[in-house]
């Protein structure tokens, strides 16, 4: 990686902006997680009535947290240290630290058989399909991969083709750095998925009654049955 890569860029900024987005996300300053988005994915999750749940770039950890107190076991895993150590912190017991890559390549041990895998805005990296494979192979049968992310048709931006976006977190309070992250089509999402061996059960929108665009797109897949 050059110091002109996105990826590279991406990892810096989650390193820098692993504090504030700690005290954002606690503080409740995100007002489409707080009126839409934190409830649409608990809801999802609670729907399928998992017994044990992997969180997928958990980040501080208040979906842990959220899932625990409604007595689903909950481990996470994520690739920043700083917001590992946050989620420990706050009480989350089993927590990975773990890069994408590493987890790609199935160098770390994060158990295994599990009725559901949840990701929440964490997939903003170009490559996801290796990740997903990943994912896929640590399902349990009959399983399901839930992907809480932006919708494309909302942030679209008037250009809607995949490729490198930046987030400049304007409107937000503390120091933020700026953060690159992979804007993908809605087909773009359905060809990963299927790419990695995975098929799609449903697709929601979340939205605010009030917005006239959804805050947010839900999917949720199952491993294909062999052919």
């Amino acid at each position: 990686m050059t110091d002109d890569d996105p990826e590279a860029a991406l990892l810096r900024s989650w390193q820098h902006n692993a504090q504030t987005w700690t005290d954002a996300v606690r503080s409740g300053a995100i007002e489409s997680r707080r009126q839409v988005t934190d409830q649409a994915i608990l809801l999802a999750i609670m729907a399928r009535q998992p017994e044990r749940v992997l969180d997928l770039g958990c980040g501080e950890g208040w979906l842990l947290r959220a899932l625990t107190e409604r007595g689903i076991e909950a481990i996470g895993v994520d690739g920043d240290g700083s917001l590992v150590e946050a989620a420990r912190a706050a009480g989350s017991k089993t927590v990975f630290h773990a890069s994408y890559a590493e987890l790609a390549a199935a160098k770390v041990e994060i158990g295994h058989d599990y009725p559901l895998i949840c990701t929440n805005f964490a997939l903003l990296h170009q490559d996801i399909i290796p990740l997903l494979a990943a994912m896929q192979a640590l399902l349990a049968p009959g399983g399901t991969l839930l992907i809480q992310t932006l919708h494309p048709w909302s942030v679209a931006a008037g250009d809607y083709q995949d490729g490198w976006r930046s987030e400049a977190f304007t409107g937000f309070e503390g120091h933020w750095q700026p953060m690159p992250w992979y804007y993908r089509t809605l087909s773009s999402w359905l060809r990963a998925l299927d790419m990695a061996g995975l098929r799609l059960l449903e697709l929601q929108e979340p939205q605010h009654p009030q917005s006239p665009q959804p805050q947010s797109l839900l999917l949720v897949a199952e491993r294909k049955s062999p052919a």
